[in-house]
């Protein structure tokens, strides 16, 4: 078992939609029981969100080494990305040794699974949900927050603009007179600049290959990782600072092992189409 553990910390606010009303979309909430006995409702940044953010930096990174733009089909690429969907095919499910070889040569899907070929691939990969240091997760977390979770969000509003009147509009595109958008002003629950989080991943069983290319989607998700949505326009960078439990020192040369196969890993993947 290889386990990183540690904080993340919003360098710009956070938002991880939960419910809408009106114009407010909130932050998504679970219940967290106290010492007491009581539950109080604590946003928290969902574990499929923090997945969903460590698989697509782990498809680029194969991506780069195998250089399969155009030669795989589309469902092969929507496992790789989101994980994929099973469906009927006229193919033999994957099983045995083609599974096998398929992990060997893809540590994408055998670190984050998938659904494909007919199969169910199980991943390594455990993670954790991104829980924030409030006096209400204190016992859950291990850490001293004096802060409570009533002040730890923030309310951000955006305008979408109306273009039309405005000088250059009418020389994009004509249309019926009073056809687009108001002005319409909407409010989005974040959290603030500076709020820290607990969480953790582990690898299960991971093979030295395994473990170097996971070692290398987490440096990358250090380096440029974001967590929740609205991240093109600015939401969502972090710091992160996890601790791995492992000594570092067998991690291999993964893109050496991964590229000189490339053929044979490619038509593996067909397998999942």
């Amino acid at each position: 078992m290889a386990s990183w553990w540690g904080t993340v910390t919003a360098i710009s606010s956070i938002h991880h939609g939960g419910q809408t009303r009106g114009t407010v979309t909130t932050l998504r909430r679970e219940v967290i029981v106290q010492p007491d006995g009581s539950g109080v409702e604590v946003p928290v940044v969902s574990g499929n969100t923090f997945r969903g953010r460590l698989r697509r930096i782990g498809e680029e990174l194969l991506r780069e080494t195998l250089r399969y733009e155009g030669r795989v089909p589309a469902a092969v690429a929507h496992v790789l990305r989101g994980g994929g969907s099973l469906t009927k095919t006229g193919r033999e499910p994957l099983s045995g040794s083609r599974l096998a070889v398929l992990r060997e040569l893809v540590p994408q899907l055998a670190i984050f699974g998938g659904a494909g070929g007919g199969s169910i691939i199980d991943g390594a990969l455990v993670v954790h949900k991104v829980i924030p240091h409030v006096i209400e997760t204190n016992h859950v977390t291990g850490a001293a927050s004096r802060r409570s979770v009533s002040a730890l969000t923030q309310l951000e509003s955006y305008a979408r603009q109306d273009d039309r009147g405005s000088r250059g509009f009418d020389e994009i595109g004509a249309g019926e007179d009073g056809v687009g958008g108001q002005q319409m002003r909407f409010e989005l629950e974040t959290f603030p600049a500076g709020t820290v989080f607990s969480t953790g991943v582990q690898l299960r069983g991971p093979s030295a290959l395994e473990l170097s290319f996971f070692h290398d989607v987490l440096a990358e998700f250090a380096a440029r990782g974001h967590l929740g949505g609205r991240v093109g326009v600015g939401h969502g960078r972090v710091r992160v600072d996890l601790v791995c439990n492992r000594d570092l020192a067998e991690l291999v040369d993964w893109r050496h092992t991964v590229g000189a196969r490339r053929d044979e890993a490619i038509e593996a993947l067909e397998d999942l189409g």
